[in-house]
Parts: structure tokens; C-alpha cells; sequence
């Protein structure tokens, strides 16, 4: 290396200095330091001793509630993405029309997700009570009995795949640059041949769309596999009524905090880990038989 060579070398390594020291310390070691815990037996108190498998085979053998925080994960990231994609296609759609004031409709659809998540998780507490909350009480008015929504172990989930269609905004906007790259050619000659509106959404916006729709299923399930902060909320962190709304990132967190688990929890975040890497994986090798992109 010449001397100018080495010394932006130098002068670079020092402007970046602060994010590598940052990533050394607060990423890479904890995340290092978890993989080793999830093998021991860790109370923060006392030291970690090793204990090999033992944290795997309990959370599988020995812990129904493992399993249940799965199960109730599992079944609101089957229908909240899904939906999510659904609602947020729909929203696209609809503001992608050209209306006057389309810009302030987009901006209050979109409002709600910079709305911070504690704050929307207590108004939709308030909004989803039995009692006073805004829902019954407007079903009450034409003589309905509203269902106790997050204080029911039977609606308790699908209060919170409801309360998730909130925040479609975000998707929604990333849908809406996805709109505004399918060439309008496409559509010309749809028109040409005749190609009804439904048609033209099947066979024209939906393909165009694909790459926005991989994108937006991949985020939507990490997200919906890490939900933490509303049930957290919602429920105190107790994930009631009957361990309804117990997901497994509340399991973890208790195991953590409340109980002192630390190894044990190493084990559930990294089995997490996995899971979400295995899920990413399989949709992005199944994308090559359905993303289109332009050009191809």
C-alpha cells in the first residue's frame, strides 16, 4: 500500500471506529454470550455452569407452556400477515386513484403507524373493553351484545389480529411505490384486449406487485414472530386470560426477567432464531416460482 493509501485506510477505520466498537460490544457479544448461555444453567446471581442440551430438551419435553406460546404465535402471525397483505394491496389500491386530496387521505391512513406502539396499545385497551369500550358500545346501540374481545380466552387473539390491522400503513405506502413502478404499456394493452378491471388487477397488478409482496411477507412474519410490546401492554405482561395471549416472546421475556432464566430464555430466543431464519429461507427460495420481476 502507497502512503495515501494507508492513511485513508487509517482515517477511515477512525471516522468508523465508534460503529465497529458499538457492533463489538453491543451486538456481537451479547449475541455470542447467548449461544453459550443457552447451554448453561444462568441465574445472572451466579455464575453460568454448563449443562449441555438440558435447556432444548426441557423447553420441548418438559414445558407444555413453550408449546402453547408457539401455538399462540404461530396461529396470529397465520392470519395477521395474510390479512395484513390483504388490507394493505386494498389501501394501495383505493389511494392510488387520481382524486383530489389524495394526499391528506394517504397521510391519515399512513398516521397511524408513527403513532407510538404503547400509546396505540392503550387506546385500543380502551377501545376493545367489554365495558366501556368503543366497539361494544356502538353495537349496543343496535341492540348487540359485543364479545369480551381481549378479556376472552376466545377472542382474546383475534382482539389482537384486529388491533394489527392498525398499523398496515407502513406496507401500505411500500405498496404504493410498487403501484407507481408497473408500466402503464401494460395496461394500454390490457385495454386493447378487452381486460376487465379484476382482470387487469389478476394478471397485471398482481404480478408486477410480486417483488412488493416478498418484501412485505417477509417483514410482516419476522414482525408478527417477534410480537412483544401490545400483548405486553394489554396484558401486563401476563399474557391473560388463561394463557391466551401468552406469545412466545412474552414466555421469553418472563422466563428473563420474572423468573431469572437467563440460560433458559438463551435457548427460546435462539430456537426463535431459527425458526425465523427457516421461514425466510423457504419463502425466498418458493419466490423464484412466483415473483416477477421487471423485465424478465
Amino acid at each position: 500500500m502507497t502512503r495515501h493509501e494507508r492513511r485513508d485506510l487509517r482515517n477511515g477505520l477512525l471516522f468508523a471506529s465508534p460503529y465497529i466498537a458499538g457492533f463489538l460490544l453491543f451486538t456481537l457479544y451479547p449475541v455470542v454470550a447467548s449461544l453459550y448461555y443457552s447451554f448453561c444453567q444462568y441465574n445472572v446471581v451466579r455464575p453460568p455452569a454448563w449443562i449441555g442440551w438440558e435447556n432444548y430438551y426441557a423447553l420441548f419435553f418438559d414445558d407444555p407452556q413453550f408449546w402453547k406460546s408457539l401455538y399462540n404465535t404461530l396461529y396470529f402471525t397465520a392470519f395477521s400477515v395474510p390479512l395484513g397483505l390483504v388490507f394493505s394491496i386494498g389501501l394501495a389500491m383505493l389511494l392510488n386513484q387520481k382524486v383530489r386530496g389524495m394526499s391528506v387521505y394517504r397521510t391519515v391512513f399512513f398516521l397511524p403507524t408513527i403513532v407510538p406502539i404503547v400509546a396505540s396499545s392503550v387506546l385500543w385497551l380502551w377501545v376493545l373493553n367489554p365495558e366501556s369500550g368503543l366497539i361494544n358500545g356502538m353495537l349496543r346501540q343496535i341492540g348487540i351484545e359485543g364479545p369480551g374481545w381481549i378479556a376472552s380466552e376466545h377472542w382474546s387473539k383475534p382482539s389482537l389480529i384486529l388491533m394489527s390491522l392498525w398499523g398496515v400503513g407502513g406496507a401500505m405506502v411500500i405498496f404504493l411505490a410498487g403501484l407507481a413502478e408497473v408500466p402503464q404499456t401494460l395496461y394500454e394493452a390490457a385495454d386493447i384486449d378487452g381486460a376487465s378491471r379484476w382482470m387487469k388487477f389478476r394478471h397485471v397488478t398482481v404480478p408486477m406487485l410480486t417483488p412488493t409482496i416478498l418484501f412485505n411477507l417477509v417483514m410482516g412474519l419476522i414482525n408478527s414472530l417477534q410480537y412483544f410490546t401490545q400483548v405486553y401492554v394489554m396484558t401486563g405482561g401476563k399474557g391473560t386470560p388463561v394463557d391466551s395471549t401468552m406469545f412466545y416472546p412474552l414466555y421469553l421475556y418472563r422466563n428473563s426477567f420474572y423468573y431469572l432464566r437467563m440460560g433458559y430464555a438463551s435457548a427460546m430466543a435462539w430456537l426463535l432464531f431459527l425458526v425465523i431464519l427457516a421461514a425466510t429461507l423457504a419463502l425466498l427460495v418458493s419466490s423464484k416460482r412466483w415473483v416477477h420481476y421487471h423485465g424478465e
